[in-house]
């Protein structure tokens, strides 16, 4: 039976893109991913997940990578399309490109079940065995999938670390160095951001706010 597990990295940074990945492997070759220590990303050093990122590729049959940036997640959110619903239209995408017979996805949603529902409407074919869990990092094929995400994430975001002279950080809001970028150059790199974030909004705000209090 091919297996196919998705994963996605970077829902919450208020800079840089959200990716989800998915690899395809044979049931036969799945404790191939476990043997090399295939699990959740966050789990794992960058040079870890590196190292890890080049053997899954080679270990499984196939792998999707979809890069959602900034723009696209303001762009959907705007049109009434949520962070889940990006997410289940994507994860469709993968998974009828790696056209497997079952599929495991870590589920962004508090509810499993509808997210599955939402995920099947989407998808070709119907007859694939669809299972939606919490934590699913801990199935192989979803670690891997988790860890293709996390370093093509990590990747985007040192693409854009090289177009801008200031240090970005990881994009994520609890982020030292992402503060203080956004304190001191979000006018500069509007764009880079994603502006439907309250975070984005709240920066926004207090910068006007200041802009005003000098006159």
């Amino acid at each position: 039976m091919l297996i196919a597990g998705a994963d996605d990295a970077g829902r919450g940074p208020v800079l840089g893109p959200m990716v989800l990945a998915g690899v395809l492997i044979d049931e036969k070759d799945e404790h191939k991913l476990k043997d090399i220590g295939a699990r959740d990303s966050k789990t794992l050093t960058p040079k870890r997940r590196e190292e890890l990122a080049k053997k899954i590729k080679k270990i499984v049959k196939s792998y999707h990578i979809v890069i959602i940036p900034a723009s696209e997640i303001d762009d959907k959110l705007s049109h009434g399309i949520n962070l889940n619903d990006i997410e289940a239209l994507k994860a469709a995408e993968i998974i009828d490109k790696l056209n497997p017979e079952k599929v495991i996805l870590d589920c962004p949603s508090n509810n499993k079940k509808a997210w599955k529902n939402k995920v099947y409407e989407h998808i070709k074919n119907k007859n694939i065995i669809l299972i939606c869990e919490h934590k699913a990092e801990r199935f192989p094929p979803v670690g891997a999938a988790s860890i293709l995400a996390k370093v093509t994430r990590d990747e985007e975001v040192a693409k854009i670390q090289k177009m801008v002279p200031f240090p970005i950080g990881s994009g994520y809001p609890s982020d030292p160095i992402t503060k203080k970028f956004m304190k001191e150059h979000l006018n500069e790199y509007e764009e880079l951001f994603r502006k439907s974030w309250s975070t984005f909004q709240n920066h926004k705000e207090g910068k006007k706010q200041r802009n005003l209090d000098d006159f």
